[in-house]
């Protein structure tokens, strides 16, 4: 009996975890290229480029960057146009 009552509380825990970690993540309807209505990401932009990077030079998941799929393809290009041009690292 004691079991049971113990795996309420921690499924009570945990879904209120998952919950207030995911209010924040879907506020925007629209990722932020599809925002500006930019239909070219340049790869020489490189500020932009940074902040879809980990430290450790790896492109952020289109759920963590919060990129639509076809803006997602177009950073993806621009990133490795950018590390083939030495502006970005391919790992740090």
């Amino acid at each position: 009996m004691a079991k049971a009552s113990s795996n309420k509380t921690s499924k009570s825990a945990r879904s209120s975890k998952r919950r207030s970690g995911l209010a924040g993540a879907r506020e925007q309807v629209q990722c932020r290229f599809c925002r500006a209505k930019v239909k070219y990401i340049d790869y020489k932009d490189v500020e932009t480029l940074q902040k879809l990077l980990t430290n450790r030079g790896k492109i952020y998941s289109r759920k963590r960057s919060g990129n639509c799929s076809s803006c997602q393809r177009k950073v993806k290009r621009a990133i490795k146009l950018a590390r083939y041009m030495a502006l970005l690292p391919y790992t740090a």
